[in-house]
Order: C-alpha cells, then sequence, then structure tokens
C-alpha cells in the first residue's frame, strides 16, 4: 500500500516514522505547506518522498491529514473524489454539519472511508456502543497546561464550559477530542465540554463522562504532551498509527 501525509509537524512525524517500519506500506509521500519540514522528514525514511498533493493523489491507497482544520476544508473533497480513502486527524473540522455531510455523501458515491482516530482520549468504543442502547448525557473534561491552551495563568482556571460545538470553534487547535467524542455519542450540541487551564500539572488530561441505557462510563487518561508539540499529547500520535495497522490488518479488534 501506498500512502500520502498532509502536515509533517509532530503527529505527522510520527506516524510517518512507525509506518516506515510496516511491511504493508511500499511507499510514504508527504506533503506539508512548509515544504522543507516534508522534505527533510523524507530524507529521514527508507520510503519517504516528498511530492506535492495533486502530484501523490494518483499513486496512493489512502490519505493521512495531520495538518489544520483548513487542511480538511481545502483537500477532503477532491481526496474522496479522486477515489482514496481518508484519516482525518483535525477532525473539529466536521463540526461544520454541511460540510461533514457532503464528505459523507461523497464517500458513499465513490465507496471509500474517512477515519477518525480517538486521538488523545480513551473510551470512545464504549460511548459509540452505549449511543446504539441510548445515551442521556455525555460530557468531556479536558485539563492542560496555560501555555498549551495559549494562555499565561499561575492559578488553576476554567476557560471554557459550555457544548462541544462552541468548544470545537473557540479551540480549534486543541480540542480535536470533543469532535470525535462527539461523533461517537450524542452531537455537537448536546455533547458538554469543560477545557481548564492547570499550572501544575505534568499531563494532558481528558476525562470522559457518560450515562444511558447501558449504565455509567467513566474513562480518564493522563497524556505525556508529545516532546514536539506539547499543544498536542504523544497518545494522539498513537492513535492514528492504531488507525492504519487496523486498515491494514486482517483481525479487526474493538467496536
Amino acid at each position: 500500500m501506498k500512502i500520502g501525509i498532509i502536515g509533517c509537524g509532530a503527529i505527522g512525524n510520527d506516524v510517518a516514522k512507525a509506518i516506515d517500519e510496516f511491511d504493508e506500506i511500499e511507499k510514504i509521500y508527504l506533503y506539508d505547506v512548509v515544504e522543507d519540514k516534508a522534505k527533510k522528514l523524507a530524507e529521514e525514511l527508507k520510503k519517504g518522498e516528498f511530492k506535492k498533493i495533486d502530484e501523490f493523489l494518483p499513486l496512493v491507497d489512502f490519505v493521512f491529514e495531520a495538518a489544520s482544520q483548513q487542511a480538511v476544508y481545502e483537500y477532503a473533497e477532491k481526496i474522496l473524489q479522486a477515489g482514496k480513502d481518508l484519516i482525518i486527524m483535525s477532525i473539529g473540522a466536521l463540526f461544520n454539519d454541511d460540510f461533514r455531510q457532503r464528505l459523507i455523501k461523497l464517500a458513499k458515491e465513490k465507496k471509500r472511508k474517512i477515519y477518525l482516530p480517538s486521538g488523545a482520549v480513551a473510551g470512545i468504543d464504549g460511548i459509540k456502543a452505549a449511543s446504539i442502547g441510548g445515551l442521556d448525557e455525555v460530557t468531556l473534561v479536558t485539563t492542560k497546561s496555560p501555555e498549551s491552551l495559549g494562555r499565561h495563568l499561575d492559578r488553576r482556571t476554567v476557560l471554557f464550559e459550555g457544548n462541544a460545538r462552541q468548544a470545537v470553534k473557540e479551540f480549534p487547535r486543541n480540542i480535536n477530542v470533543a469532535a470525535c467524542l462527539s461523533l461517537a455519542g450524542i452531537g455537537f450540541d448536546r455533547t458538554k465540554v469543560k477545557i481548564v487551564a492547570d499550572p501544575v500539572i505534568k499531563y494532558n488530561s481528558h476525562k470522559i463522562l457518560a450515562h444511558g441505557k447501558f449504565g455509567r462510563l467513566r474513562a480518564e487518561v493522563e497524556n505525556l504532551p508529545n516532546p514536539n508539540n506539547p499543544r498536542t499529547s504523544y497518545l494522539a500520535s498513537l492513535s492514528a498509527i492504531a488507525v492504519i495497522k487496523k486498515i491494514i490488518s486482517p483481525l479487526q479488534i474493538g467496536a
């Protein structure tokens, strides 16, 4: 299989270096708006090569996005139209209902798949299963350092409390987990989100609380920040690698 990667920041680097060791991956094409980043990463890989998106799109089996919401808006439809599967990390782009429905419609027409990694949280499989029986309430509490949220604070501060749709709009680079949780469960408008900045924490914390006909769910993860980008958790990279392993593996685990 051949894969194209859009975005060669922390997550793009982690994913590219991991799948470079996968026997099933034949070629990795890399692109970033800062082309030198993609070219440098390509030189570090055995199977890597820099190409612009229009150049690699006819060559690949699927595309992995790890750039930005803007990149999703700009390229997702083009990727699906070309008949390629798509993995989206900047899931916050999908809070736009019209855009999301266009992607789903196009994927159906082209018989393609759109994959959304669970990112830095645990419990998404449980939320997906529970939503079939009926969920009454889902809440996400995210706690990060002020710096990773673009703030300078000396005390624990609640920066946001509202629904997921508002959270994704106000914190587009920090709260993709809220978008993933909303799509797995009860939607952007009903999913509650609380974002806390805490200057003394060492971990990025995500806590999911839910209840419904299935019972109650509580899932909490304390993530180490990615060493190359403290705004994101290393687990986000690992979840993306896990999705790619799932795509190429004959054994499917989980909901």
